[in-house]
């Protein structure tokens, strides 16, 4: 047998669990930090052919800030293409230290090296006002969609209020992280520094109801921007703990459970994965009886559905007072609501239940956040509708 079944077969002491966790944390996941960050901006059709071009190109780099010494070869290469293989040295078996400040390191890994604790809810004292401000926040803020009614009593109880002045920072480029934000009030400004030689790039404002700082936590790794306050701001601050043992966790089923079905509608085949995932996150369910209308004609529109099962049917009344006629129908996978959100109209017709309906809904600004890419799309399959304007 390998030593890798004997690695995975055979009960492991507690210091060679120890020695492995030390090799995960010292050795892959600071080199994996740096190869997600990368992905996550260039988010390359062909991941395998960019990951192949990305550790040739840093190979010597990336060797040098990480300590890893080659021993020379008996035949010297003549260029990178030559076929000689190079001798590597054998990474030596780390040493156990005492751990230190957390070091900055890509994604958690949980398993049998680094068990993941079961998570205990801890309780920050709150008036009742502080309580309904902070789930007010929480439907707004998309990353908390995913939690029932007891994750969100868990959230609201672990979260704390925070007050920041004009001009203060609240998180800092390449510091270590351990919380996420809520804005309650006020107005932040988020910047970026893409180089050592660049100055730093505003890249948007935050507002009540939306959230930051959460890659820290779901990678594992430091502030990839800079927030300050435009204003005088109030936030609500939720820690790490909290953050992976509910919401993470939350939101990954979540993901899963919406994952198949977006890779099934059309409007989104020339979005990525990660696009997708951002979609998933933002997704509210909705469900309607068989002859339920979801929306009505006239109506102010603020909300655009895709079915996820079931079917639909639009009427119109062409004129005022007129019987509505049926005018287009819609299967799992269709999407109907953006016309309102597009045109800042009224609500052009009837959408009405054939069969019992599951929806899934995204409001006005989690569509223009996440679908503006698609706008051209959205706007040019419009023409469906045309005869019926």
């Amino acid at each position: 047998s390998t030593w890798g079944d004997n690695l995975i077969h055979k009960p492991l002491g507690m210091d060679q669990e120890l020695i492995n966790r030390e090799y995960i944390n010292k050795k892959i996941n600071p080199l994996l930090e740096k190869m997600v960050v990368d992905l996550l901006i260039s988010k390359p059709d062909d991941i395998v052919d960019f990951l192949v071009d990305w550790f040739n190109t840093r190979r010597d780099s990336l060797k040098k800030e990480f300590g890893i010494v080659t021993k020379e070869s008996p035949v010297k290469r003549k260029d990178s293409h030559d076929d000689d293989e190079d001798e590597v040295e054998d990474l030596p078996m780390p040493v156990v230290a005492k751990r230190g400040p957390r070091n900055s390191v890509s994604a958690e890994a949980y398993g049998i090296f680094n068990k993941k604790q079961a998570y205990v809810a801890k309780v920050i004292q709150k008036g009742e006002d502080q309580k309904r401000r902070i789930r007010e926040r929480l439907e707004q803020a998309f990353m908390f969609n995913a939690l029932d009614e007891r994750e969100k009593e868990i959230v609201v109880n672990a979260m704390e209020e925070r007050r920041f002045n004009a001009g203060e920072t609240v998180i800092k480029q390449g510091e270590d992280g351990d919380h996420l934000y809520v804005v309650d009030s006020g107005q932040l400004d988020c910047y970026r520094q893409f180089s050592k030689n660049e100055q730093q790039k505003f890249l948007k404002t935050y507002g009540p109801g939306e959230s930051f700082g959460e890659l820290a936590l779901l990678y594992n790794a430091p502030r990839a921007a800079t927030i300050i306050c435009k204003s005088d701001s109030v936030l609500f601050a939720l820690d790490r703990e909290c953050f992976n043992g509910i919401v993470k966790d939350a939101a990954s089923k979540k993901r899963e459970k919406y994952e198949g079905f977006l890779a099934r509608v059309d409007l989104l085949q020339a979005m990525d994965a990660y696009e997708k995932s951002n979609i998933a996150d933002a997704l509210k369910p909705e469900k309607f009886k068989q002859g339920e209308f979801v929306v009505k004609q006239g109506d102010v529109g603020d909300t655009f559905f895709f079915i996820e099962e079931g079917e639909a049917v639009a009427t119109k009344a062409m004129k005022p007072g007129e019987v509505p006629i049926e005018v287009y129908q819609y299967k799992a996978g269709d999407y109907f609501g953006e016309l309102a959100l597009l045109k800042n109209v009224t609500r052009q017709a009837n959408i009405i239940a054939k069969t019992d309906l599951n929806l899934v809904k995204l409001d006005r600004d989690s569509f223009r956040r996440i679908l503006g890419p698609l706008e051209d799309i959205l706007r040019r399959n419009m023409h469906r509708y045309q005869q019926y304007m």
